[in-house]
Parts: structure tokens; sequence; C-alpha cells
């Protein structure tokens, strides 16, 4: 685990140096691991990957998601959720039939291959304004969900035999959405209320770190959509519980999560713990020349049905939705582009096409098991070498407006918090005994937090100004201790005082890419 992290920090140090995408440096980093003894003979079931990964990363995605842009897009983000990933099934399952492959096996890969990547759409996202990258995560979040749905009758076609039914799928649809967001809600709804009387802030990151997994499993033993569950937890999470909860609680679960995301990226497996680069050599069931053409030909097709998906369907629903509040949220054809291109794949697909069953209910084999894995790691291959890295020219390109709302809002939102806590603090100040000039000094202490420069290049001199003497407080510091003027003790408890205002200082630099607490 500490090898993974010092992987993850140099990717992250290395993705910033160069610009290049996080999770393609992850995915190569991971793929070499895996070539070296004795990480070449360990294994990763994809159970594991489901259970222990894709929770904390989908619930972390969900909790810095935008409630209100997702109500603002909610039409957009249902569509390219749902319609979309069955657009993108029914065309890899057809082309994959055209290659020779069964209809189960097809219907099985194209329901592997429709949703997107949750994690690399997040990395790859950033620059994007944030109406957008909200559409982009959450339609990565959601479509989790419709693909497994697709996948579990995909493959109770190809392994148990049973006949197909509109109705059936239909029916498990929607017994999955609905029972997913019931079971999330509630999870989330009754841990909200027991945090809010723990006392203890060891408890609140435990719970905090525990929380998609407590949504995940009664979702799964209740046959419904656990991803969905997940996603619906960590949202209304973020809507309802944030404002009430102390950070004391909430930061050390907030950099667990956040430190889990790039895992499922690090570490490509097949079956047997074999790393991706491997999986080539175990082909039985078709040649390596056969497979690569199949999956240049379905990656082809995954990339081109979202393409066409975004400059055919928004245009349809212009046509028939009219109002002036839709005609002042459309984008031009060139602002489209960025949408379209970022279709990367990843873990949940490696995932879903690993737990597909090696043998049949009767016993047989399931013929090309093997080309179903081997397809989708070269397409994930493709996304991230391919999408991710031309991603951010391709945003450039399309020329977005100025995302200036943000700083009118973080503008707004610290002024109507100063003017609430400066029209309370006269009480206070009596309720708790205090002075009018201490009051007065914690009056002018809040005014002065108010008093950021909304500039970014004025707030970061103001930034640097305010760091630099902390770094000639600790060289003070050092030098009371080794005069022997101060204790060692008493070195490390203002030491820490330090520390926590340096990361104070630090922190707004990012502060609006943050979640709120949790």
């Amino acid at each position: 685990m500490l090898r993974q992290h010092r992987v993850q920090v140099l990717m992250g140090w290395l993705a910033r140096r160069t610009g290049i995408s996080e999770p393609l440096l992850l995915l190569a980093a991971g793929s070499l691991i895996g070539l070296t003894p004795p990480f070449d003979s360990l294994s990763l079931a994809p159970e594991v990957v489901l259970l222990l990964f894709l929770p904390a990363l989908l619930y972390w995605e969900a909790l810095t998601s935008s409630a209100r842009e997702i109500r603002t897009n909610l039409r957009s983000i249902a569509l390219q959720s749902t319609a979309l990933v069955i657009a993108t099934a029914a065309a890899v399952a057809l082309a994959a039939h055209a290659l020779g492959y069964s209809w189960p096996i097809a219907f099985v890969l194209g329901a592997v291959l429709a949703p997107t990547d949750a994690a690399a759409v997040a990395a790859v996202a950033t620059a994007m304004p944030r109406r957008i990258r909200t559409v982009l995560r959450t339609e990565s979040l959601l479509n989790d969900g419709t693909a497994l749905v697709l996948l579990a009758v995909a493959v109770e076609v190809a392994i148990d035999h049973t006949s197909f039914s509109w109705g059936a799928v239909i029916l498990d649809f929607t017994e999955s959405y609905v029972g997913a967001v019931l079971v999330g809600g509630a999870v989330a709804v009754l841990l909200i209320a027991v945090r809010r009387r723990l006392p203890d802030p060891l408890l609140h990151s435990v719970l905090s770190v525990a929380t998609p997994f407590l949504a995940f499993l009664p979702a799964e033993l209740l046959h419904v959509s656990g991803v969905l569950a997940v996603v619906t937890c960590g949202l209304v999470t973020m809507r309802v519980g944030p404002p009430r909860h102390r950070p004391a609680g909430t930061r050390p679960g907030r950099g667990l999560l956040a430190g889990g995301q790039s895992s499922p990226q690090q570490r490509p497996v097949r079956p047997g713990g074999h790393p991706t680069p491997g999986c080539g050599a175990a082909l039985s069931s078709v040649s390596l020349i056969q497979a690569t053409t199949a999956a240049v030909v379905i990656s082809a097709v995954v990339f081109g049905t979202r393409l066409v998906w975004f400059y055919t369907v928004p245009y349809l629903v212009r046509l028939m939705d009219r109002r002036a509040q839709q005609r002042a949220r459309r984008i031009t054809a060139a602002q489209r582009l960025p949408l379209a291109w970022a279709g990367m794949r990843g873990a949940i697909s490696l995932a879903a096409a690993l737990t597909l069953p090696a043998v049949t209910e009767d016993g047989g084999i399931v013929q090309q098991r093997d080309a179903v894995v081997f397809i989708t790691v070269v397409v994930i291959v493709v996304s991230l070498t391919v999408m991710g890295p031309t991603l951010p020219t391709v945003v450039r390109r399309a020329r977005y407006p100025e995302d200036a709302d943000w700083a009118d809002e973080v503008a707004l939102a610290r002024t109507h918090l100063t003017r609430r806590a400066l029209a309370v603090l006269p009480g206070l100040a009596v309720r708790h005994s205090v002075t009018q000039d201490t009051a007065g000094r914690v009056a002018q202490q809040i005014r002065e937090q108010t008093d950021v420069p909304g500039d970014t290049e004025a707030a970061d001199r103001l930034r640097r100004l305010e760091l630099a003497p902390l770094g000639v407080k600790r060289d003070a510091l050092g030098e009371l201790r080794d005069t022997g003027r101060i204790d060692d003790a008493v070195l490390r408890q203002v030491q820490h005082i330090l520390d926590v205002e340096e990361l104070r200082l630090s922190r707004t630099a990012d502060s609006h890419d943050d979640p709120v607490e949790f």
C-alpha cells in the first residue's frame, strides 16, 4: 500500500510537470510494475475492484458534484447516462457480431464498454466550465448503473442461456434504479442523523470512509444497483449534510476517500492476476491479429457513437424545446466537441469484463471470454492514450467563455457569512463574558478574512506574502530550541500552530475544486 501511494504521488507530480493525463501515467506505471517480479505473480480478483475501490471512488465524485448544476442539466445528464449507454452498447454489439462474435458475447462486450469512467473523466475535465464539467462527471457516475443492468441481462443470456425479453429488461432496469435510489437515499439520511450525534471526531472519520460501503452492500444484497445507491448516497449527503458537519471529523475521511481515487487506474490486472500487457498471450478462442483488429474497430465504434450522439441528439432536442432559458444555455458546435471527446473508459469496464464467468451453469466453457477481456483492455488504453492527452487541446480550441459566476458566488457567500457572523457577535460576546475590546478584535479578524482580493493574481500575491513570514518563524523557533530557551514539547506545540496556519493559507488556492464538508 505504501509503494502504491509513492507511485501515485510520483505520477501526480509528473502529470503536473508534463501536462500528461494522470490516469494515463498511472495506467502505464501500473502495467510496468505488474511486469516486474514479484508483482507479476500477484492477483487481484475483479470483485475486489467492484467492492473495495469502486464505491469509494464514486462516492467521492458524487460529493464533489454540484446539485444545482445537476438539476439545471438533468435532461442532458439523463439522456447521456441512459439512452447514450444503450445506443453505445447496441452499436458495439452490432460491430462485434459482424466481426464474428456470438450475439450473447457481443451484447456482453457492448454493456462492458458502454459506460465512461468517473475518475478518468474527472482528471481531464478540470479545464472545462463548471456546467460542462458537472454534466460529464454526473454522466460517468450514473451510466455505470445503466451499463451494469445491461451487463447482468447479457450475462444471463450468455451464461444461463435464458431467453431475451425486452419486458424483463425494462422491469429489471426500473427495479434496479428505483431500488438503488431508495436504498442510497435512506442510508444517507440515516448516517447524517447518526453523525450529528457523534461526539468523537475519530468516529466521524470512520463513518465517512464506511459510508459508500454501507450504501453499496445493502443494495447489492437486495439485487439493485449498488453503484447507483452509492452515487445517490453521495449526492444526498452533499446536499443535506455538509453545512452541519464539523471539519475535525471530516478532513481525515476526505483524505482517505480522495487518496483512493487512483487505485483502480493504477492496478490494471486480468484473471489470475497477470497485468494487462500480458492478456494478449492468454488468447485462445481467437488469434492475436483477429482480436487486435476487432479491438481497433470497436474502439472506433465506441468513440464514433459518442461523436454522432453529440452532433445529432442535442439538435433534435432543440427542435422540441424552444424555451428562452434553454436557448440561452446552448453551446456552439466547437464547444460541443469536448463533450464528445471526453469518453474515456477505465476501471469499471475492466472490472465488468473480468466478472464474466469462465464457465456456464452446466459446466461448459464460455467461448470468447478471453477476447472480451483483451478488447476491453485495448479500448481502455486507446481512450487514455488518444482521447486523454488530446482533450486539453480540444478544450482550448472550443474557446469556452470565462466561468465568472464562480468568483461572484464565492464573494457573495463570504460577504453573506460575514454579515451574519457580525450580527450575532455582540450577543455571543455577552453570553461568553468577553470584553468589548476582545469582541472588537474578533470582528476585525472576521472582516479581514472577507476582504480578500477578487482578482486571482492579487489573491496569489497576498497569499505568498502571508506565507513568507512562516519560514522566518520556523527558523526562529528552531533557534529558541537549539539555544535551550524552550523545550522540545513547546517546539512541537508551536510548530503545530504554524502547520495549521500554513495549511489554511495553502488550501485557499485549491478551494474552488474542494468539496464541501461531508
